[in-house]
């Protein structure tokens, strides 16, 4: 048996820390760095810029990261996985070629491809296959927006294949952010397809260390007791030959690795206890977490099951164009300014605009000791079917020309200007395609390619239903207080629905946990929800209650209204809200 394998990710979105390549190369000794760009926005983003030139759609500030690290990673034989690719792996891996030519460095760079089907959706139409909406199960043909790109998950056994194959880079397009994890401990350990078990142990390592600094104390609800939390370094999986792992970090960087930024990570972005993959079934209620040292957290007991046998298809289309300015509103009277607002900016509307939004941010102090406390931010956002009929309605000269007939107390920012430029919105489709209506290959600089099979058995596995708790009579004395001064919480996206995790790291705080946070008390909690289909699950062994709010995000992160657009502080707002709280709890929190 090999040792384990040590994978450090480098990137967690398109975005993140640019630097984060040096820090790893510096830092301790690994043997793959992977970096995850692909969020279901950055696809949509992508999808324009690759239309507009289909020589790009790749990330191309990946290059800019390399570069001066190619001679140390050849020197060392480190290798190099990333789906940086986007919608052209192709293109960004000859881009590496010239790039290590250039630098005198030799090294071999392979790509992924076959996740790109956007040419394909006519003739799955003719072989029957639907498309299915992954919430609605309504087809394709239904959807009324043309699709300008569609994108298949693929698994990990395509960068084994590369790997094995003596790749040095692997550019994939859209595969799942946890294979860039499980496909490089596949090549190492030598795994089977059907190896269940521990393919679904490294692809919850993956799923660890996808999001970078996430692990290491990055968003998390716990950063005040996060050591060095100004810089967060990245993570570290060292992923055994069983599938079992520890989760670290780079010991010369910031921030910290415990149970509850790996739980915090666990529960992020999942639609229940079965995590689908295209190589896996992932079992997570069976996952146990164990402290082993400073900043390592060994993650064991995970077991695994044959994967679907549909995979994802990513579609986007183009819905229409959005244009967004922000202004202020000073108490007092702020509801009735604000509808006085909505009136004056609605009035006359040019013919093709679907929306003019109002969102009020925040409340005023009721006394307020300054300005800032005794104001509001009012966004404003439009949305017509067309970027002409934007420019048209010209919203920034529309509310600048309120100032004198408008409310007292009204104004913009004066340090910046007003967006004018509308900003396409690309409407997300999450359909399903069987696996194997979807190509997957391997190609090297040299024409080689390698054909991966789909995998061996699939097998539906439906997420299991948790019963609602039982009330009991209260018997402890309580208080009410904010539900986060005990409990962790972590929200996210998966197309048009949000998700939140929530859990104690005191095991006596469980069982008042689960039998508090019922749906309906979700639901009191988040009036939002209220007429949404919410489910719930429950982790025992995390001491976490799981929901998937479904429809809160529209049909998607890039085409809904919210300000939050994605859903990220769906947890900490949950977080903030007061209930009934047993004093015995609240008397052991830490100050």
């Amino acid at each position: 048996m090999k040792r384990p394998i040590r994978i450090a990710n480098f990137s967690g979105y398109l975005g993140d820390r640019f630097t984060a390549l040096d820090e790893a190369v510096a830092g301790d000794p690994v043997d793959v760095l992977m970096g995850d760009y692909l969020a279901e926005v950055t696809l949509a983003a992508l999808a324009g810029r690759h239309r507009q030139d289909p020589g790009l759609g790749y990330v191309e500030y990946f290059l800019g990261q390399l570069r001066p690290n190619l001679r140390a990673l050849a020197g060392r034989g480190v290798k190099v996985v990333t789906n940086a690719g986007g919608f052209n792996p192709a293109g960004l891996a000859t881009a590496v070629r010239e790039l290590a030519e250039a630098e005198g460095v030799t090294l071999t760079v392979a790509h992924i491809e076959g996740d790109n089907v956007v040419s394909r959706l006519g003739e799955y139409a003719g072989a029957g296959h639907r498309l299915e909406h992954l919430d609605t199960g309504q087809p394709l043909s239904s959807w009324g927006v043309e699709p300008l790109a569609a994108n298949a998950y693929l698994g990990g056994w395509g960068i084994a294949a590369a790997l094995a194959e003596g790749a040095d880079i692997v550019v994939c397009g859209r595969v799942t952010d946890a294979s860039l994890t499980a496909g490089p401990a596949a090549w190492w350990h030598g795994w089977r397809p059907d190896d269940w078990d521990a393919l679904a142990g490294a692809v919850a390592a993956g799923h660890v260390i996808e999001c970078g600094p996430h692990a290491v104390g990055g968003n998390f609800s716990g950063f005040t007791r996060i050591a060095n939390g100004v810089t967060p370094g990245f993570p570290i999986a060292e992923i055994a030959a069983d599938g079992s792992s520890v989760i670290t970090k780079h010991a010369r960087d910031g921030g910290e690795v415990t149970v509850d930024t790996v739980t915090a990570q666990i529960v992020y972005e999942i639609q229940g206890p079965r995590y689908l993959n295209p190589d896996v079934t992932v079992h997570l209620d069976t996952l146990r977490l164990h402290r082993e040292g400073p900043d390592r957290v060994r993650i064991s007991g995970v077991t695994g099951s044959p994967p679907p046998p549909t995979t994802k298809v990513a579609v986007f289309g183009l819905l229409g164009f959005s244009l967004v300015n922000t202004v202020y509103v000073t108490a007092p009277d702020v509801d009735a300014k604000i509808e006085l607002l909505r009136a004056q900016l609605t009035r006359d509307l040019p013919d093709g605009i679907e929306d003019l939004d109002l969102t009020r941010i925040g409340t005023a102090a009721e006394d307020p000791e300054t300005q800032w406390d005794a104001t509001v931010a009012l966004r404003v956002m439009a949305t017509a079917k067309d970027r002409e009929t934007l420019v048209r309605l010209n919203l920034p000269q529309r509310l600048l020309s309120l100032y004198l007939q408008s409310i007292p107390g009204f104004y913009h920012d004066g340090g910046t200007t007003m967006p004018g430029s509308p900003r396409p919105r690309i409407d997300y489709w999450p359909a399903t395609l069987p696996v194997t209506a979807v190509a997957h290959r391997v190609v090297f600089g040299d024409g080689r390619t390698i054909e991966v099979a789909p995998p061996p058995q699939t097998a539906l596995s439906p997420q299991p239903v948790h019963p609602e708790p039982v009330e009991t009579p209260v018997t402890q004395r309580v208080r009410r207080a904010p539900l986060g001064v005990i409990a962790h919480a972590r929200s996210g996206d998966k197309g048009g629905n949000s998700n939140v995790g929530v859990w104690v790291s005191d095991e006596r705080a469980w069982p008042w946990l689960r039998t508090a946070l019922s749906t309906s008390e979700l639901r009191r909690l988040l009036p939002e929800v209220k007429d949404l289909d919410v489910v719930r699950h429950e982790f025992p062994h995390l001491r976490a209650v799981h929901f998937v709010l479904r429809g809160l995000l529209g049909t998607g992160g890039s085409s809904n209204l919210r300000v939050d657009q994605v859903g990220k502080a769906i947890g900490e707002y949950l977080r903030a809200r007061h209930l009934p709280i047993p004093e015995e709890l609240l008397d052991d929190v830490p100050h």
